[in-house]
């Protein structure tokens, strides 16, 4: 029996609500998800394929992963294509190609059947979670927007916590619980996958393109014309900024925490239990995020998550690395910075700050930078880790990314909090943008 991938769902069927923001925040949960089983796997790959590896093979297969240069190159992609062809588009495909790289990873028998899993984990991550973000943005309400897409945020934290859980419960089984962590992803990729083929179209992106069964105008027009508005402009550099500044440590934190950890002189086991407990934190941190993020000013919310970050990193820096209180302070500090973050932040004012025919698109283009980023430092994070001093060295290029993002998110917080999308629009362009006049 075939599955037809574009029949429309019964109608008594269809996702909305809460239901269908779950449903799309799935994103975020196999994004992490796939960030943290490499993270926690990478050590044991290494033994297996790559054992005399001065850091560089290391560092080149998370560069082109979901982590780094794999979902850079994902959201380049699938951000134009998802204004193009809609939200739902990029739904009905995604998830079966990371699955598909999420399978060649579980059955990985050489560095090369590796690589290429990461590579299309990341593509199929990229796509996906602009996607989400704009989807979430254009259906939820305006009085719960900034709580509907902490969502997002909220599976996002989870992975981790699973992950790096998984982590501690396989360890005994070595290689083997590795390829059991990525063998879930694949099963909850497939899941949310099927779930989403319920999912209804976003209202704003069909009246943007002028309706049903209207042309959709070109992908790239629709890029040149976000680049034409100052505003849009502005608001590209803004989220570049406190985005990729930020990510350049979160990226470390999530891909090479256990790598810190052990060589802080903790296993394997100690590393993914201590990453564990900051991840738990993380959830509960996002939790209280969502319950707040549509009452509280944006700007000394942003400012107390950023100020949080850069204290966890001194700590870790300049800890004492045989006290396990150094550890313990950083994921826990870490983890309460993470719930108002400049990621969570970004995943709000990112499809606010943009009209809804370039959305996707803008978002997109952000993601690949920010990625991008965290592939170059990816490539050279391990390498210096592994030199004398090398966590002060990584420690003090972080500490100093994160303390630009936090000054420069404060200064120039948005003024969007609880306002209609229609609103921002005519507030920042003065007109309503429509695709009909690309």
């Amino acid at each position: 029996m075939s599955i037809d991938l574009n029949k429309p769902p019964a109608e008594h069927r269809k996702l909305t609500g809460w239901k269908s923001t779950a449903a799309v925040a799935m994103s975020n949960y196999i994004d992490s998800g796939s960030i943290i089983a490499i993270a926690a796997s990478l050590g044991l790959w290494a033994e297996a394929y790559f054992p005399h590896d001065d850091g560089s093979i290391a560092g080149i297969l998370t560069a082109f992963s979901s982590n780094a240069f794999g979902a850079a190159i994902g959201a380049l992609i699938g951000g134009p294509l998802c204004d193009k062809y809609g939200r739902k588009f990029i739904y009905t495909y995604d998830l079966l190609v990371y699955a598909f790289g999420g399978l060649i990873v579980t059955f990985a028998v050489n560095v090369p059947m590796l690589f290429v899993g990461f590579v299309i984990l990341g593509l199929a991550v990229g796509a996906s979670v602009p996607a989400g973000w704009t989807y979430i943005a254009e259906t939820a309400p305006t009085e719960k927007r900034g709580k509907h897409i902490g969502a997002t945020q909220l599976a996002w934290s989870v992975g981790p916590v699973v992950g790096f859980g998984l982590a501690v419960v396989l360890a005994p089984l070595g290689l083997l619980g590795s390829r059991i962590i990525f063998a879930h992803l694949v099963v909850i990729a497939l899941v949310t996958w099927y779930i989403r083929r319920n999912l209804e179209e976003s209202v704003a992106w069909q009246a943007a393109k002028g309706g049903e069964g209207t042309k959709p105008p070109s992908a790239w027009a629709s890029f040149r014309e976000l680049l034409k508005r100052p505003a849009n402009v502005k608001a590209l550099l803004f989220l570049a900024a406190i985005y990729t500044l930020w990510n350049l440590a979160a990226s470390q934190n999530g891909i090479f925490l256990p790598t810190i950890l052990n060589s802080m002189g903790y296993d394997n086991q100690q590393s993914s239990l201590f990453s564990m407990v900051s991840w738990i934190v993380v959830t509960i941190s996002t939790v209280v995020f969502m319950m707040l993020v549509d009452k509280i000013s944006y700007r000394w919310f942003y400012f107390f998550g950023g100020a949080v970050a850069v204290i966890s990193w001194i700590v870790l820096v300049f800890g004492p690395a045989t006290s396990g209180a150094t550890a313990f302070g950083y994921a826990i500090l870490w983890g309460i910075s993470a719930g108002p973050s400049a990621q969570a932040f970004y995943s709000i004012w990112s499809p606010e700050l943009f009209a809804t025919p370039y959305r996707a698109g803008a978002q997109g283009f952000v993601f690949f930078l920010v990625r991008t980023a965290s592939g170059l430092i990816s490539l050279i994070f391990p390498v210096i880790l592994a030199q004398p001093n090398g966590l002060l060295k990584n420690g003090l290029i972080l500490i100093g990314a994160l303390l630009l993002a936090t000054i420069i998110g404060t200064v120039f917080t948005p003024k969007t909090q609880n306002k209609p999308l229609e609103q921002i629009e005519m507030e920042r362009y003065g007109e309503v943008i429509s695709a009909q006049d690309l």
